[in-house]
């Protein structure tokens, strides 16, 4: 189904936060800096002086995909690869972005003047993706995965439906790092290995396990010949040196294994946090979450948000989101103690209602 309706699109988690409230909008980890990531930002404040060389971080991040330095673009955030993408690529056809998920793509795609179509993925169907309902003549298509608000996680093979020669299909992967499947090494359906799939532009974040939000580093997985068009469009020493630094430390083998260790509990805590939420009175949970975050649907929840922020908890709005509304709120998955105390002030609060 193709929609075209007015969102806040700029709005972000960060706005509900304010000193004093528990956040639970924000979906980055805090947590102690691990030393193997905070000594070489440390480090790093020594070369200051020099301007930022990003050929031994771009190196790295290729050997962790096992892909290229061709095929890597590093960014100051994932989010810089969407404003690339959209000033690179102004000549689309029928660009499409798969919601719900994310607003920035489409936000960017806007003020480089492109007329966004939007693909709603429905609840009934737990929103997952259905490669049939993107149109054939699109040749920009974005999708999130696991999906920003949504934490649902599509089937790779359903996502490599709609890559084709001539498009350019754009996988949202800043969550994949979140995600974890029993029995199965690695990041379950990320495509960020995958080299045989045309047009495949795949984004990735540090922000969200390592906590570094503010330092503004990712980069983009991609074609070879397509990367230096989106690299044409980058500010000179986008990326800088302390970036630079952790992106080296974070594509390291005792970061991907600890990323894994980190997705094992956080999988439990987001079970954890699904179970309780399951047995709150007239509260849905949007389809199977796989990442940091989970969405529900109730009644008034953007009167229930209020109402939380009167007790200590900041939750995220779900009504800037394409394809949800004001029923719905992104809750980030906590630790357990944290959970059971929001859990039991949530419901608290049902139970006052007249």
């Amino acid at each position: 189904m193709l929609i075209r309706m007015k969102f806040d699109l700029g709005h972000h988690g960060d706005t509900e936060v304010a000193a004093g409230l528990i956040d639970l909008a924000v979906n980055v980890r805090r947590e102690p800096m691990p030393a193997w990531l905070a000594e070489p930002l440390r480090a790093s404040l020594s070369d200051l002086a020099a301007y930022p060389e990003s050929s031994e971080a771009t190196s790295a991040v290729a050997r962790r995909h096992r892909r290229d330095p061709s095929e890597v673009l590093l960014t100051a955030g994932a989010a810089q690869a969407f404003v690339l993408l959209a000033q690179a690529l102004r000549g689309a056809h029928r660009p499409v972005v798969v919601h719900p998920q994310f607003t920035e793509p489409e936000a960017a795609l806007n003020n480089a003047g492109h007329v966004v179509e939007r693909v709603l993925l429905r609840e009934e169907d737990g929103f997952r993706l259905d490669a049939t309902l993107v149109p054939e003549e699109s040749d920009l298509v974005f999708v999130g995965n696991p999906t920003n608000p949504t934490s649902v996680l599509h089937p790779a093979d359903e996502i490599a439906k709609l890559a084709r020669p001539g498009r350019v299909l754009v996988v949202d992967e800043a969550f994949s790092d979140t995600t974890h499947r029993s029995g199965m090494p690695g990041e379950p359906e990320s495509l960020a290995g995958r080299r045989d799939l045309p047009g495949l532009v795949v984004l990735r974040s540090l922000t969200k396990t390592w906590g570094l939000a503010g330092l503004r580093i990712g980069y983009l997985l991609g074609p070879a010949d397509l990367l230096p068009r989106l690299a044409a469009a980058q500010p000179l020493w986008a990326v800088s040196t302390p970036a630079l630094a952790a992106a080296i430390a974070c594509a390291s083998p005792v970061a991907v294994a600890a990323e894994r260790e980190i997705a094992v509990r956080l999988a439990a805590e987001r079970e954890h946090l699904v179970r309780r939420l399951r047995h709150v009175p007239k509260l849905t949970v949007a389809g199977h979450p796989a990442s940091a975050f989970v969405t529900v649907r109730l009644d008034g929840a953007d009167k229930l948000r209020v109402e939380l922020r009167e007790r200590g908890y900041a939750v995220r709005r779900g009504d800037t989101f394409p394809g949800l509304g004001a029923d719905w709120l992104r809750i980030a998955v906590r630790d357990t103690a944290t959970t059971d105390a929001f859990v039991d002030v949530l419901t608290t609060v049902l139970e006052e209602r007249p």
